[in-house]
This record gives structure tokens, sequence and C-alpha cells, in this order.
């Protein structure tokens, strides 16, 4: 280019070009450098979002344990697994980025990252991997293999399994030449530092999103499960338990999951099978002969379609036929507990007493009418009901039952009621009502919310009063971007007409922005 028969100016222009191209060369070495440093930046933004995710799942995943242990303890015990697992992998590769990048001035300044020496160093000898190359792989497939066993024996995991064992696949790579070549080397040989450390930051993204998605998925199960009618159970309840010779037996049968739109297509009861109008409202009323004095037994099913199957729910109870009332009849109208900072409606008769013959006291207790009562339950753990009713010759007849004593369980945060973990577009956000719930609580506990705190991405948190944003979080919402998760935490609220009581804390809120 400078030689031949050229002028000396003629060849002083050409030099000038090539070095001119050398220097675009060397810019967009630099400009490549910094886009892998910048999207490494945005990786770890998204790990830290999904950290926060992974935390909220697991939080709420421990108050469901509190409140049903027996429900959801073998969720909570496969969910460790997976976050010990998850935790081990994860602390692994940030240890390495660690040393990759010990040496340096400044690991900002990714325009220098461009040298691959301390991968090839630490994984490579020669062709062959060093024991650290070995590890590196060793702790990949210690993922893989540990979140598919766990996963294994769910067979709503199958599509998780199979992604995981793409994404963490430790198999030989063909190259663009059409030879194998071990998988270490194919990712992380000759690669520039900046290179290796993003590539390490997207593994640490993989396995937070698979420690995400196996998350929602056993929650989603669960909630299948728990919307199956097998989960429903057949409650008898007489309208007094002793009946005298000659009563009829009068009473009804409650689903544990009572839905007033609810139909049994059949329902059989002592081998009859019950007239279409004994079901209303999700109650089957029950009336036919007590029979003779001593212990009866009532047996029967329901049957209900669901799908292409017919699920059958058993009734076993008893009652008994006495000739002389000699035990009270205390029963939760709701349930066979009582809870504090509720008003608990309760029935209490005694068989073959009328009600303004009968005096039950407890603390807290009130009458209203017939055979109901209130139980405003104070401090404690259980309360004493005592029953005494007077017969027709004047004696008197005693009885007592003990209730246990609960506290309100802890409520879930919720958005245009809609709970952490939903994907919602940015104005729904914005203009939300953010809400507190119970669920699977009996009763119907209005919850209003007082405050909360909004906390965006690379924002300042920002205190509300009441239950939609203000201008300020509405500003920060304005510097949210697609896929940023949305964080409403510290939830304080009361219940409504009952300021003395103090809520447990409320479970926070994280959506994801659509757009």
């Amino acid at each position: 280019m400078a030689g031949g028969n050229l002028s000396p100016r003629q060849k002083m222009i050409n030099l000038m070009y090539l070095i001119f191209i050398s220097m675009l060369a060397l810019n967009m070495s630099k400009e490549v450098l910094s886009a892998f440093g910048l999207m490494n930046e945005k990786f770890v933004e998204s790990n830290t979002a999904a950290s926060a995710r992974n935390l909220a799942f697991m939080e709420g995943l421990d108050a469901k344990v509190e409140e049903q242990p027996a429900k959801y303890k073998p969720l909570k015990a496969q969910a460790d697994q997976i976050e010990q697992l998850a935790s081990n992998f994860n602390t692994y590769i940030a240890d390495l980025k660690s040393q990759m990048v010990s040496g340096l001035e400044d690991d900002k300044d990714y325009e220098t990252m461009d040298k691959g020496d301390f991968l090839d160093e630490y994984f490579f000898i020669g062709d062959k991997l060093k024991p650290e190359g070995e590890e590196f792989v060793k702790q990949m497939n210690t993922f893989r293999e540990g979140v598919t066993t766990a996963l294994a024996s769910n067979p709503d995991m199958a599509a998780i399994i199979d992604d995981v064992n793409k994404k963490f696949n430790t198999d030989p790579v063909e190259n663009r030449d059409g030879i194998e070549v071990d998988w270490l080397e194919y990712n992380y040989k000759y690669f520039p530092l900046i290179a290796s450390v993003t590539k390490l930051t997207s593994l640490q993204s993989d396995v937070k999103t698979t420690q995400s998605e196996v998350l929602s998925s056993m929650l989603a199960g669960k909630l299948k499960v728990e919307a199956s009618l097998t989960n429903f159970e057949a409650i008898v309840v007489p309208e007094k338990t002793a009946f005298f010779n000659g009563e009829n037996f009068k009473g009804k049968i409650i689903l544990g999951k009572k839905d007033k739109t609810l139909r049994a297509d059949k329902v059989v009861i002592n081998g009859r099978e019950l007239s279409p109008d004994a079901m209303q409202d999700g109650q089957t009323l029950l009336d036919f002969p007590a029979g003779a004095v001593g212990e009866r037994d009532i047996k029967g099913e329901f049957q209900f379609r669901e799908g292409d199957s017919i699920i059958s729910i058993p009734v076993v109870s008893s009652y008994a036929v006495v000739n002389k009332p000699n035990s009270a009849t205390i029963s939760a109208d709701k349930m066979n507990v009582v809870y504090r900072g509720v008003v608990n409606p309760m029935t209490i008769t005694f068989a073959g007493v009328s009600s303004n013959n009968i005096q039950a006291s407890a603390p807290g207790l009130s009458k209203l009418g017939k055979g109901r009562y209130e139980m405003r339950p104070g401090a404690g753990k259980e309360v004493k009901i005592n029953v005494v009713g007077t017969l027709p010759d004047g004696s008197k007849v005693t009885d007592n039952a003990t209730f246990r004593i609960k506290d309100i369980p802890k409520p879930t945060g919720t958005i245009i009621g809609k709970e952490s973990g939903a994907k919602l577009p940015r104005r729904n956000v914005e203009i939300g009502t953010i809400g507190a719930k119970l669920d699977d609580f009996d009763f119907d506990l209005p919850i209003e919310v007082q405050s909360f705190v909004v906390k965006v991405p690379g924002q300042a948190s920002v205190k509300v009063n009441g239950t939609k944003f203000n201008k300020a979080a509405r500003d920060a919402m304005k510097r949210a971007r697609r896929g940023d998760a949305i964080q409403i935490l510290d939830i304080k609220a009361k219940i409504t007409g009952n300021s003395t009581y103090k809520l447990k804390s409320i479970a926070p809120v994280i959506v994801e922005l659509t757009n």
C-alpha cells in the first residue's frame, strides 16, 4: 500500500488510511466489550429482583406451613431442596466471579477486560481440564441432577425438568466445523474476561429463574388440588346430638367447602337415595325416624361428576337416641376453634332442654337469642364454656367444653385483587388499589389498608398513605422498565370496625411489568 512508484505524499496518505482503519477496528472491539459489561449489569439487576421474588415466595410458603402444616409441609420440604441447590450453585459462581475480577483496578472499566487469561489458566492445562475446571462441570451437574431428582415424582414439573436439562447440559458441543468440543472449552476458553463474567451472571439468572418457576408451579399445583372435589368432606350436623325414642332425627349435612352453587348428582343415606329437593344451598337436609334407643349410624355418599369421572364423597357419622338428656351440645357454627379479634357465632343447646332453661357462661360469651351466642375471646390459648340445663322436674344437668383460641392468620397483600407473582401492565399498577385478604379464612373479615411502601428497581422507596399510588410513586413508576419487579412492601392495615386488634405483618406484593 505504501510501496511501488508512489510519491512520498501518496505513501503518507495511504499509511494514514491504514492507521485510521486499525483505529476503527480497535474502537469496535471496545464497544463490544462495553456492550458485554452493560449486559452483565442488566443480568445483575434482574437477578436481584428474582432473589427478592423468590424470597417472597418462600416467606409466603412459610406462612402457609404455619397455618396448615399437614397440607404445606411436603411442598416446603421440596422447595427447601431446590433453594439449597440454587444457593450452593449461586454461591460457587459468585466466588468464581469475585476471583476473576479481583486483580482489576476498576471492575467497571469493561474496555480493559479483553483478556481471557484467567479462565484459560484456571480451568485448562493445554487441552485438558484442571481440577478447577472439573469442579465447575461438577457443580453444573450437581445442580441439574439435584433439581431433576427433587421434582421427578411430580408430573406437573415435567416441562421444568426438560428446561433444566437443556439449560445446564454439559455434554460435548459440535462447533461450526462439525467437530465435537468439550462443553467447558466451547463456552469459556479464549473468551474475553468480561464475556465470561457475563455468561456466568446469565447462568446465575437461569438458576434463579428455575427456582421461581418451581415455586410458582408448586403453588399453582396446590391450588389446583385444593379446587378438586376430592378434597370435600361431608359433615353431619344434627339438630341435637341426642333424640328421644319415637322422635324423628332432624339435622343437616354440610360439605367442608360449602358452595351454594354446588349440587350432587346423587345422595344416598342409609341405603336410600334422597330426592333432589333435599339439597338446598349447598346443604342436604335430613328428616327420618330416629330409631330405637342407642347409638345409631348414618352412612352414605355424595356423588359428583368431575370431568369424565364420578367422584364419591363418603358420609360417616352417628347419633345417640336416649330416654333422658344427659349431655350438652356445644358447637361452633363455623369452626372447631374460636378466633381472637373476631365475633365467633356459636350454637349452644342441651338435648331435651328448651333454650330458655339453659345457661351458658365463659369469658367473652354473650347470648343473642334462642340457642345463639357470640364469643369474643380475650387473652390465653383456650376458653372453657360451662353449660347448666334445668330439666322439667327442676333438677340440674351440667356439661362443659374447651375451645382453642387462635389469632387471625397472616393476611396476604394484593393489587387490583391479585397476589404476588402477577404480571400486569404499567397503567394497571399505577391506578390499582392496594388491598389485603385472608386466604382460607372462614370469616368474611373486611381489612382496610392504611399505608404501604412502593419499591421500583433503581429508585428510592416511596411511602404512600391510603390504598392507591400517590404522585411520588407514579413518578418512580415512570422510570420502571418492562420486566421490572415492582414491590409493594410494609403494608399497614386494620380490621374495619376494630382498630384495637393488631394484625400480623402482611405478606408483600411483587408484580412484574409487562410493558
